[in-house]
Order: structure tokens, then sequence, then C-alpha cells
């Protein structure tokens, strides 16, 4: 089996951003840089000639090239923060992508995620009881303006993730261009 996911790869000025962004934000379990991402669709784990029907019907989509911006901060979990991301500009080239993408892994007989699709970059994890709230909404509340600059986004990634005590470790396992 393989824990996989599909998803757009960031740049490297637009994760030290995200890294700066990340600074003072007090999650217990911050994500890594190097595992910052825009996931498309999380297929969980699938045995490997599944995975190979998926990848044909990943290849085989097609979607234009677009443009992409990180805007906001906030977190999921209501009256129990337990992730703390920044948010995804609007953009409908992103929801017509990563439609196609749900369908074409569906069509390959996969099960991704069926929890309804809100893009964003997770910055970290929250432990219950293991924060304070105040201070947490305050550090989000204080960042919620934050604003990247839009980003080129030319490819989507098949992505293999390993899970360890340190944290999570993924693997590139395919790259789908996009144009």
């Amino acid at each position: 089996m393989i824990r996989a996911f599909v998803a757009i790869d960031l740049p490297d000025e637009l994760l030290l951003e995200l890294r700066l962004l990340q600074q003072g934000l007090p999650v217990t379990k911050p994500v890594a840089p190097e595992n910052m991402h825009l996931t498309l669709a999380f297929l969980g784990d699938v045995e490997e000639p599944a995975l190979e029907e998926a990848h044909y019907a990943f290849a085989a989509i097609k979607a234009a090239a677009f443009d992409l911006a990180l805007s906001g901060v906030a977190m999921f979990g209501g009256h129990r923060p337990r992730v703390v991301y920044a948010g995804v500009r609007e953009n409908p080239a992103l929801m017509h992508l990563q439609a196609k993408v749900e369908q074409a892994a569906r069509r390959a007989g996969l099960t991704p995620d069926s929890k309804r699709y809100i893009p964003h970059v997770t910055l970290g994890r929250m432990i219950p009881g293991r924060f304070d709230r105040a201070r947490l909404e305050r550090a989000v509340a204080e960042r919620a303006d934050f604003a990247a600059p839009p980003f080129s986004v030319g490819d989507f990634r098949l992505y293999r993730s390993d899970l360890r005590p340190g944290g999570p470790i993924h693997e590139e396992l395919a790259r789908y261009p996009l144009g």
C-alpha cells in the first residue's frame, strides 16, 4: 500500500514567505517548508496497481496553466482548532483542475477524500490541550490580511507520503504538465 496524494508544488520564494508567516504562530506541530503544498486530492492508502491506473488517468488530464495566489490565514476545526492554514484567492482554473483530478481518481477506481474541497496550504496542526486558544486566535487574526504575489502553475504532481515519527516524508512519483 502506498499513501498518496495529488498536489501543486509551491515555488521556493513562496515557501520562504510561508515560513516567515509561520513564525509566531503558536502551532503545536508546524509543517516543514519542504512538506508544504496545495493538495488537489488525498488518495489515502492505495494498492500499487490502482495507483498506476490513477497515474494514467492523471496523465490524460487536459487543463490550461494558470496563475494562483495565496491569501489570508485561517483555521479548520471551529471551536476545536486542529489546522492553521494559508488560504487561496478564488480561482476558477484551480477548481476546474481539482475537479478533473478527482474525476480521474474515481475513474481509476480510487475514492479520494470526499470532504468539500477548500484549497489551502497547511502551516501547522494543533494537538488538543497543548495550546492556548486565545493566543492562537490572536496570532491568526494578526495574519488574516496575508497576501502573496501570484505564481504560475504549470503542472501538478502525484506524491507518496511515508509517515515517520519526525513528520511525513513526501516523494514525488510523477509530474503532469498543464498547458
